[in-house]
């Protein structure tokens, strides 16, 4: 794992910048049709992608995409450049489940794991996992499938890899 220099971070920060993505919103699910994700610049048009997405398909922390401005300075994704071997993986604890509403108690469910993610909110406990391309995968589809089975949570696959479908 490199660890950057104070100055490398203090630079990588000053080029942290937020990607737009759209999408067609889904029935039955949040009223959305962009997300914006955090970003660092890479290149005049690149950028890496920083935290886990909640709503978009198809992209992972890490990814590099491509971006064009817009007229308002809105940089929105039109490709991606480069994956970062992650998968997205999102997991919402059904209320009347044992882990009630509690994104906390999913994290914890995964901490074996080291997954690294995000809650959207209390209201909506939608917990964005980050699944590191060396992470174990059959471990954590086996979780996930077993918290369903007994009605612990739901999962959506965000963004998936060859290693994860075959694991």
């Amino acid at each position: 794992m490199n660890v950057a220099s104070s100055g490398e971070s203090d630079a990588a920060e000053g080029r942290r910048i937020k990607v737009w993505f759209r999408f067609v919103p889904r029935e039955g699910w949040l009223p959305h049709d962009q997300e914006g994700l955090w970003a660092v610049q890479v290149g005049e048009d690149t950028a890496r992608i920083e935290n886990v997405p909640f709503l978009q398909n198809g992209v992972a922390q890490g990814d590099v995409v491509r971006f064009a401005s817009d007229d308002d300075g809105l940089r929105w994704a039109v490709g991606q450049v480069e994956a970062s071997g992650g998968c997205t993986i999102r997991v919402l604890p059904v209320p009347s489940g044992p882990l009630g509403r509690s994104a906390k108690a999913v994290h914890e469910r995964f901490a074996p794991f080291g997954l690294g993610g995000e809650a959207f909110s209390d209201e909506f406990p939608l917990v964005a996992f980050d699944v590191r391309a060396d992470a174990d995968m059959s471990g954590i589809k086996a979780l996930l499938v077993q918290g369903q089975t007994d009605g612990w949570w739901h999962y959506e696959e965000g963004c998936i890899n060859d290693a994860w479908r075959n694991a």
